[in-house]
């Protein structure tokens, strides 16, 4: 059993109102009571924080926010202590904008070595004002932003399939791969125990960039989204299982958002990820047919390779299951029912920090949202933000117990449960 840690909002060592390691530290104690043999700590890198983690400038330090390195190996040696595993987040498919490589791609101008590092293209039309394609990001409006050149004009376009300050890298540079390794050893080699790889169903582009025949939702996408899910991705997936295998025990978890099962199933190949989300069960309103289907369609699709299933209800990017599932009492009781099934099933289960309260999703004012998506939908769609506030660690203390009052938009529950 897995239980992921948005660090953030899970406890606050040093009162400044942000969740940091030697927070997850002091309650590892608590985690092991639950029984958990691995924690999956999401983005800790230094990062601007343009999404919370995900859009990384270093990969290889751990952002001071968070307490620095010395926390971090701090954290590490506490929970192997308690013989509980370690994973973190990488994230592969893009870099912060405030990345030395996207900096320097900038400026050095159109053609460069830099630039090859990331998709950078002339627009279309008659003076290039428009998108190279009509790709849209998840978080909302075009995949493309265009530059202004060292010479003070207008450019080219890059593409970032998320926000603006996570530009895509081009994986068929073989610097990419190159840089992602030396990160990969450098954390093994470190004591880490593994990695949910982000987006691992990205990486991979199709030749060209070719228009999306249909209009892309927020948040969602399809099998047949050329953004996603194309076949050499799979190639980039062996090269990292080559690395992993030289650190015995060391295993790779991916978010992987494909429905087809025999798609799904070719990322767990032997020679691939150890282990895949198969995400249906968080797409399933409470219902015994579709949550049946669920649970039949997510282990058939691992079967097809002989692979090892793995079940979540909730993530940070998904809604809690007890507001899915109605609210209120109905849905706590609905929640408790789900995470019986879950922890029955064969195979692994990741739960996501406060599911085991029972908490539901906050609904937060709109003065405190800091997802991308808020933002860049027009503020249509109010994104992640009510899933990711701080674990009420007490009904009694202060801030529940989280310590100083947190950030705005991660407000502690008031009535949160005891």
């Amino acid at each position: 059993m897995f239980y992921q840690v948005y660090p953030r909002s899970f406890a606050d060592s040093d009162g400044d109102g942000v969740g940091d390691l030697d927070g997850l530290t002091t309650r590892l104690e608590y985690l092991q009571r639950l029984g958990v043999d691995g924690i999956w700590i999401n983005p800790v890198t230094v990062s601007p924080m343009a999404d919370h983690g995900y859009d990384v400038a270093n990969p290889r330090d751990i952002d001071p926010l968070f307490g620095g390195m010395a926390a971090f190996e701090r954290l590490v040696a506490a929970a192997h202590q308690r013989s509980i595993k370690v994973t973190m987040d990488v994230v592969p498919n893009h870099t912060s904008s405030q990345h030395p490589w996207f900096q320097a791609a900038l400026a050095a101008g159109p053609g460069t070595d830099a630039r090859d590092r990331y998709f950078f293209r002339d627009g279309r039309g008659p003076d290039g004002s428009l998108p190279p394609n009509n790709w849209e990001s998840v978080f909302g409006g075009p995949a493309w932003t265009r530059v202004t050149e060292p010479d003070g004009n207008p450019g080219q376009w890059y593409l970032h399939l998320f926000d603006a300050e996570q530009p895509d890298l081009n994986w068929d540079n073989p610097e990419v791969f190159d840089d992602f390794e030396k990160t990969l050893r450098f954390w093994l080699e470190r004591g880490v125990d593994g990695f949910r790889i982000d987006v691992a169903h990205g990486m991979a582009k199709p030749a060209g960039l070719p228009d999306a025949a249909d209009e892309a939702k927020i948040l969602r996408h399809t099998d047949d989204d050329p953004r996603f899910n194309r076949p050499h991705v799979h190639a980039i997936h062996r090269d990292i299982r080559a690395v992993i295998d030289d650190y015995p025990g060391a295993v790779t978890v991916g978010e992987v958002w494909v429905q087809d099962n025999t798609r799904w199933a070719e990322y767990v190949r032997p020679d691939e990820l150890h282990l895949g989300f198969n995400f249906r069960l968080t797409r399933t309103e409470f219902d015994a047919t579709e949550i049946h289907d669920a649970v039949q369609n997510s282990l058939a699709a691992a079967a097809i390779e002989n692979a090892t299933p793995t079940w979540t209800l909730a993530n940070h990017d998904v809604g809690r299951e007890v507001t899915r599932y109605g609210g209120g009492v109905t849905g706590l009781r609905r929640a408790r029912a789900m995470a019986m099934v879950i922890l029955a099933l064969p195979g692994a289960v990741f739960l996501y920090n406060g599911q085991e309260l029972g908490l539901p999703d906050v609904d937060l004012p709109d003065e405190v949202l800091q997802d991308p998506t808020w933002k860049r939908s027009g503020h249509t769609e109010r994104g992640r933000d009510g899933c990711r506030v701080p674990l009420p660690w007490s009904g009694d203390a202060p801030r529940s117990g989280f310590r100083r009052a947190p950030t705005p938009g991660y407000r502690c529950r008031a009535s949160g449960p005891r």
